[in-house]
Formats: structure tokens, C-alpha cells, sequence
């Protein structure tokens, strides 16, 4: 019977680690196609936009975010609105550095006092939304450092269609739909610790692995991503606006399938913003990514039980311990550890530009090994960690513990 169990793994975990190969493959062309088309030109079109951002607390390098936002080379107007749920805040010192450094810049502090539902940022943009003078909004994290032509790349994919340089048509005979929401990748920029360099090495050559093949797959997007969420308020209007997003943890998310779902398209930028990794403890790293895992178990079960196949490189490590150092099980492990190397580089370095990844490639295994573990995990309950309260995710929605 023994012999048997081993036979039985030993074959499981061959099939898993050719899979998982076939899915390194898969996200490589992606990721190849995402980089000839963000080559495309697009239409010069600058509306009026507000920038929204949800505040609490101070993040590491939050100021020098804020200023990335107020060095724009930007032919269009545009603003900042910084809400707080209480002026005692200490980033409502920080937006007070801001606005005596950029006196040029319309930047305002809004105090947001109302808890509209247990998720604290949409909460506070829904407070901060009415005090918007434009037509657009764009929202992302506090920590989110932008290049000088953020805003520019993002609302080019608004313009109207049949505008010079702006693609109607799929090359199909069909009109695409009109784009709803602008999102765009980024990169994580660690803070010291070995848990950090791990989930920025996570987030550069894993997790946009499955986002740029799911937007090849999917011909785009059919969600948003936090570090950038630009929307039209007539399409924000037309999915309710932020208040049924109040109790949700993954409202960018949401936000982007609900905006799917009525009919709009959710287009990917060009530009690639970062945004800082804390200098997680272990605990704070396990929190984190079982708040991740769990989250996507819950909003799409068969989603997170397909990232089985992601997992390539734990599954080939596996199976060379099953079939007791045979040499296939060998030459598999360097064929697949070739591939995942390949992906890294290919999302991670090219992609992303992110200039981490080099250094870091020796710590794959260690990151592949966690993720597998905590992937497992994920499905071991429902309740997540997040700013150090404790709650219960269920059909996308927070409740305290």
C-alpha cells in the first residue's frame, strides 16, 4: 500500500508540475503580447480629473507618493483630495507638507467622520466623491508612487471614439465597449525584511503573472486593481456610485466586475506605478497573504482553486521527493525551474521594470514554497487580519468578528 501512495503522488505531481509548465508558457505569451500592445500610440485627450485618496495613518515613503502626484506633466486640470476620518490624523500633517510645497496644485484636506460600512476607504470616499469639481476620478492607495505621464497614459484611454489615434473597434467588425474604468500593474518596493522581498517577489513575478494572463484570456480585464482605479462619474453613477462597495474588503474588484457587467470595458494602462511593501514580520506577511487568498477564494472559488496549476515549481520540487530522485522527476524540476526563472524575468524585470527582481531570483523557491503552503491554507477558513482587526469574508463582504 505504501508503494502505491508513492506511485499515486509520484503521478499526481507529474501531471501538476506539466501543468503548471503549461501555464508559465501561457503567462509568458501574455506578457509578450501586453508588451507589443502598450507600444500603441494613443489619442492626446486630458479632461478634468480628481484624485481621491483614502488616508489613514502614515506609510513609509507616503510623502514622496504625494509628490509624484503633484509633478504631473498633465496638458489638463487637475486636483487632489485627501480624506481623513479625523484631522488628528498624522497624515493630515503630511497633505499639510504637501500643499506649503505645491502652492500651484489644488490640493484639499477633507475630514470624512462617518463610518458608512467596514470598509474604512470607501467609506471615506464616499464622503470625499461629492467635494469633486471634475467628470473623472481617479483613486489609488496612499502609498502609490507615480512616473511624471501617470495621468496622461491613464485618461488617453477615456477619449472619445473616433477620435485620431483611438482604436473603435476590435478589428473584428465589432465596437468595443466604451472603457469604464482605467487600471494599471505596479511593482513593490520592499522595506528591508526577508518577508518583504518575498511578497515584492511575489507580487513582480506571480501575482501580474495571472492578471496579464487573465487579461489576454479575457480580451481585458474584467476587474480592477487598488493601485489605480480611474472612472467616469456617469459610469460610477450607473453601477450606484461607491456606497454598495462599503462592506466589501476587495472594492477594486468589485468595482471593476460591476462595471463589466453593465456593459463597460476596463482597459489597462500603459504606465506601471509602485507602491511600498511594509517591513512585515512573519505574522504580518502570513496575515497578508492569507487576507489574499482568502479574498480571492471567496469572490471566485473556481479561480482560486485553479491557481493549483501556478504552483509548477512546489509541484516539480514534490515530485522528485515522490519518485526518490529519479531522473525524469530531475529533468523536470530544471525544465520547470527554466520556465519559472523565464516568467520572472519576462513579467517581473521587463513588464514591471522592476530592478529588485535580479537580486532576489535565489529566493524563488523559498516564495514558490510559502505560496503553496498558504494557497493550502486559504482554504482552511474565512476569517482575515486587516489594519489589525479581525474579520469574516463572505460573498465579498467584511463582518467583525
Amino acid at each position: 500500500m505504501p508503494h502505491a501512495l508513492a506511485q499515486a503522488v509520484e503521478l499526481v505531481t507529474t501531471v501538476l508540475t506539466v501543468a503548471g509548465m503549461g501555464y508559465f508558457l501561457a503567462a509568458i505569451l501574455a506578457a509578450r503580447v501586453f508588451l507589443l500592445k502598450r507600444r500603441t500610440k494613443l489619442a492626446p485627450f486630458a479632461p478634468g480629473v480628481t484624485i481621491l485618496k483614502s488616508l489613514k495613518g502614515l506609510d513609509p515613503g507616503m510623502i514622496d507618493a504625494f509628490r509624484s502626484h503633484c509633478r504631473q506633466n498633465y496638458a489638463g486640470d487637475y486636483e487632489l483630495l485627501f480624506g481623513v476620518s479625523s484631522l488628528a490624523d498624522p497624515a493630515a500633517a503630511a497633505v499639510e507638507q504637501l500643499q506649503h510645497e505645491f502652492p500651484e496644485r489644488m490640493i484639499r484636506l477633507i475630514e470624512c467622520p462617518a463610518r458608512l460600512g467596514t470598509n474604512g476607504k470607501v467609506s471615506t470616499l464616499i464622503q470625499l466623491a461629492p467635494h469633486a469639481r471634475h467628470d473623472f476620478l481617479l483613486i489609488n492607495d496612499s502609498d502609490i508612487t507615480v512616473s511624471p505621464r501617470y495621468l496622461e497614459r491613464v485618461m488617453a484611454h477615456f477619449a472619445p471614439v473616433g477620435q485620431a489615434g483611438h482604436s473603435s473597434a476590435s478589428g473584428t467588425g465589432r465596437t468595443d465597449p466604451p472603457v469604464g474604468l482605467v487600471t494599471a500593474l505596479y511593482r513593490g518596493r520592499a522595506h528591508g525584511t526577508l518577508p518583504s522581498r518575498l511578497e515584492a517577489l511575489g507580487i513582480a513575478t506571480d501575482f501580474h503573472s495571472g492578471v496579464l494572463l487573465s487579461w489576454l484570456l479575457g480580451g481585458g480585464l474584467q476587474y480592477g486593481l487598488g493601485s489605480t482605479l480611474a472612472i467616469s462619474r456617469e459610469a460610477l453613477d450607473r453601477v450606484g456610485g461607491f456606497v454598495p462597495l462599503a462592506d466589501y474588503l476587495a472594492d477594486d474588484f468589485e468595482l471593476g466586475a460591476r462595471l463589466f457587467r453593465a456593459g463597460y470595458r476596463v482597459a489597462l494602462s500603459a504606465d506601471v506605478v509602485e507602491t511600498g511593501v511594509p517591513a512585515y514580520g512573519w505574522c504580518g506577511f502570513v496575515d497578508h497573504q492569507l487576507r489574499w487568498i482568502r479574498t480571492v477564494r471567496d469572490v471566485s472559488p473556481w479561480g482560486a482553486a485553479g491557481l493549483v496549476f501556478t504552483h509548477g515549481l512546489g509541484w516539480a520540487l514534490l515530485n522528485v521527493l515522490a519518485s526518490g530522485l529519479s531522473p525524469v522527476s530531475l529533468w523536470l524540476l530544471g525544465l520547470c525551474f527554466f520556465l519559472r526563472l523565464s516568467l520572472a524575468m519576462t513579467v517581473g524585470a521587463e513588464v514591471l521594470g522592476d530592478h529588485q527582481v535580479i537580486a532576489n531570483l535565489w529566493l524563488l523557491p523559498l516564495r514558490d514554497g510559502l505560496a503553496m503552503g498558504l494557497w493550502a491554507a486559504g482554504f482552511a477558513g474565512n476569517t482575515i487580519v486587516w489594519r489589525g482587526e479581525r474579520f469574516h469574508v463572505k460573498d465579498g463582504k467584511l463582518s467583525s468578528v
